[in-house]
């Protein structure tokens, strides 16, 4: 299937458009679109929050996302690195209208997808690294870091995505991508699927 994929801001900013750019795209490269996704919230917004969350879970090998440049999907390079590797791996080819990009399986998107990677790597150490720096300096404040002794995390992270999980691993995706799909740790997850009693 070929999906257009739109995104706007707010419902102040049109996204005719975008429609407009990228039927123009399809039409010139012989392609029809099956289904429109559209989004109207801003780019810093997990994916997970967003339509095109359930875009990814939908999509499957030899699928086509076309939009009319790679900022629709994200805001960070992390984001958009981290949505483009996974459609990569999963054989999902995304085309971009201004950029003229078409990532797919050839050569050329290999090599992109292999800086993409590289790019999210570095984006996560400056992160782990500023969090790192910003302890240090709160600790020396005389701050008090964890969590106040006796007190149990009443909450996990992961609560209300136990359905959304279950799809995830019954649909075969990773679960390392399910690690970098909700920005936790592998204990996290490991942790919730041994309490939510899902097999892995």
């Amino acid at each position: 299937m070929t999906y257009g994929y739109i995104r706007v801001s707010t419902d102040k900013q049109t996204v005719e458009n975008q429609r407009f750019e990228i039927s123009g795209y399809a039409k010139t490269n012989k392609l029809v679109i099956d289904r429109w996704i559209d989004d109207t919230i801003s780019g810093t917004v997990s994916p997970k929050k967003r339509n095109l969350g359930k875009l990814l879970r939908v999509v499957r090998p030899g699928d086509t996302i076309i939009c009319s440049e790679l900022s629709r999907l994200g805001r960070s390079m992390f984001m958009i690195m981290s949505i483009l590797n996974f459609l990569m791996e999963n054989n999902v080819a995304v085309h971009t209208v201004k950029e003229g990009y078409r990532l797919g399986q050839d050569l050329q998107s290999k090599v992109l997808a292999f800086a993409f990677s590289i790019s999210a790597e570095i984006e996560r150490n400056l992160i782990a690294e500023r969090t790192t720096e910003a302890l240090k300096r709160r600790k020396a404040e005389g701050v008090k870091l964890g969590r106040p002794k006796g007190r149990k995390n009443s909450s996990y992270k992961l609560s209300g995505y136990e359905a959304e999980i279950r799809r995830f691993l019954i649909d075969g995706y990773t679960k390392t991508y399910i690690i970098d799909y909700y920005k936790i740790s592998s204990a996290t997850l490991y942790n919730f699927l041994r309490i939510k009693g899902i097999e892995y």
